[in-house]
């Protein structure tokens, strides 16, 4: 049993107070702590999961092509946009026959995932279904008398199609499926974390590879250099040998 010892008898009145009253305290206390410990996992899964986002505004003359490439995981979701920016944004007209640019999207195997043959602007989005470099080129038309289009563009890649699931489909009859639901999809996200660790650890090994090889080649590389270096320098110093020899000058 408990026991305690107060001259002014606080203790006594401690242990005699209602235990009702000490058990709702506690309650309230551990679901105050899981509230705290789930908001923090939820804040961390949150930063660790933040897509990836590509965002820039550049130049095209007439008849010019810029691509850009994102490398991107299997099966993780991307999607992107791309305008030209109408020359007069304070008051915005019809763009010229000018204004038109062609836009194409390929895998790491050059297959065409998103085409747009002169127009202003235009949306993609897909799986992917290998890993790798995807690629998006944009092209503007060839013009005469050549003009300068400006192109805002924004590419946003997921780490897996977690993002993609439509989590509103899922019945919501009471609070229970609502703390089901929220626990499938923590635990979908928690797989997409470790797919995505072991996609890392993957490339830091072939990098890690690479240097290795690279090394050792630039390694051998250095001791042939010397090794041509000394047989040249040898033969130098026998043709003068020789030379001097022949002209009885040694």
């Amino acid at each position: 049993g408990i026991k305690c010892f107060d001259s002014r008898g606080l203790c006594a009145s401690y242990l005699n107070r209602p235990k009702t009253l000490n058990t709702a305290k506690i309650h309230l206390s551990s679901l105050a702590m899981d509230l705290l410990r789930q908001s923090f996992v939820f804040l961390l899964i949150l930063t660790l999961l933040s897509p990836t986002t590509l965002s820039m505004r550049f130049e095209l003359h007439s008849g010019q092509m810029k691509c850009i490439s994102e490398d991107i995981q299997e099966k993780s979701i991307s999607v992107g946009k791309y305008f030209i920016v109408n020359p007069n944004e304070d008051h915005p007209l019809p763009l010229p026959a000018s204004h038109k640019v062609t836009a194409k999207m390929m895998s790491p195997k050059w297959n065409t995932l998103h085409e747009a043959v002169k127009v202003e602007a235009g949306e993609f989005s897909f799986t992917a279904s290998e890993t790798g470099d995807y690629f998006t080129c944009i092209s503007a038309v060839d013009y005469k008398p050549e003009t300068t289009l400006t192109i805002d563009f924004v590419w946003t890649s997921g780490v897996h199609s977690v993002h993609s699931k439509d989590w509103s489909k899922v019945p919501k009859r009471s609070q229970v499926k609502m703390m089901e639901l929220s626990v499938k999809r923590l635990f979908d996200t928690v797989e997409s974390i470790h797919d995505e660790m072991y996609y890392l650890r993957d490339r830091e090994a072939e990098m890690q590879e690479l240097n290795r090889s690279t090394n050792s080649k630039m390694a051998w590389f250095s001791f042939l250099s010397l090794g041509v270096c000394l047989s040249v320098a040898g033969l130098q110093f026998w043709h003068l040998k020789s030379f001097f020899e022949k002209k009885k000058l040694i």
